[in-house]
């Protein structure tokens, strides 16, 4: 059995399910790289990236791995679309760079300035904080002063609206006897999420240990995963010592740490995922 490197922890969940499936065909065949490319068409530097997480293996390429290695296609076929829809998804968000060899828009348009004339000091030029004035138009530092004027009496007109209506709440509330509170305004409340809980029934039968949640021993289980599954695992980790936290059946940090802990025990590929192996160590 190969001993793979942990997947990269950015990976989408679903991506990092279609790697350790093609993982395990790869074992199971006992082709080493050379061996699957010339098997396949597909370099082994290639199938290195895909086997690695670091490429998407386009949908021939696990044609021909389904083919070679006498796998029924159709539900790993099903498994990589739903990941390159999570990869495609990744890659648009990513931010473009700049084309190479185009200059910038600055320099493309601006022409080259005259240079001064030795000993000589070129003026200064004002500058125009509202723009160029045009032909009939008044000089810019008197468009300036009028803007700076009538923002001025429209920030006075509000002041003094503001005083007459708190002024005339005031004379109101006197009136009545009372000052009513200004209520606060309440945020809408955001019901918690609801978590099922999983309750572990751990029993040995036939040599093997069950918890009552799931009766898989082959069920591929990764970061990001929940369910019924996942909280079976988690209660025979519990059982074997390994604490995964909450038995809510969540595949998070914890269970994952706790994953690797047992499968460096039990001298397995330590990749943090469960998959026929782990459960055998799980279970057995």
């Amino acid at each position: 059995m190969s001993r793979w490197k942990g997947l990269p922890t950015e990976l989408d969940p679903s991506v990092r399910n279609l790697v350790v499936r093609l993982r395990r065909l790869k074992d199971h065949s006992g082709l080493s790289l050379r061996q699957l490319a010339a098997k396949t068409g597909y370099s082994s530097s290639s199938w290195e990236r895909y086997l690695g997480g670091r490429a998407l293996p386009p949908r021939a390429a696990v044609e021909a791995l389904a083919s070679v290695t006498g796998e029924e296609p159709t539900r790993l076929l099903a498994v990589w679309e739903v990941a390159a829809e999570a990869w495609s998804g990744r890659t648009a968000t990513a931010p473009a760079g700049p084309i190479a060899g185009a200059a910038p828009a600055v320099a493309r348009d601006r022409a080259p300035e005259p240079a001064a004339e030795p000993g000589r000091a070129e003026p200064l030029e004002p500058l125009d904080p509202i723009g160029p004035a045009g032909p009939g138009a008044e000089p810019a530092r008197g468009r300036a002063f009028h803007v700076a004027v009538a923002a001025g009496a429209v920030a006075v007109v509000l002041a003094v609206s503001a005083v007459v209506v708190l002024v005339d709440r005031a004379g109101a509330d006197r009136d009545h006897g009372a000052v009513a509170p200004l209520a606060p305004s309440a945020a809408p409340a955001v019901p918690p999420r609801s978590v099922p809980a999983y309750t572990c029934r751990v029993e040995r039968i036939d040599g093997l240990w069950h918890a009552g949640l799931s009766t898989t021993r082959d069920e591929i289980l990764a970061n990001g995963y929940a369910g019924p599954e996942v909280a079976e695992a988690q209660c025979l980790l519990d059982r074997a010592g390994y604490s995964p936290g909450d038995i809510d059946g969540i595949f998070g940090p914890m269970t994952e740490r706790a994953v690797k802990r047992l499968q460096t025990d039990a001298d397995l590929v330590v990749d943090g995922i469960v998959g026929p192996h782990t459960w055998g160590a799980l279970r057995g």
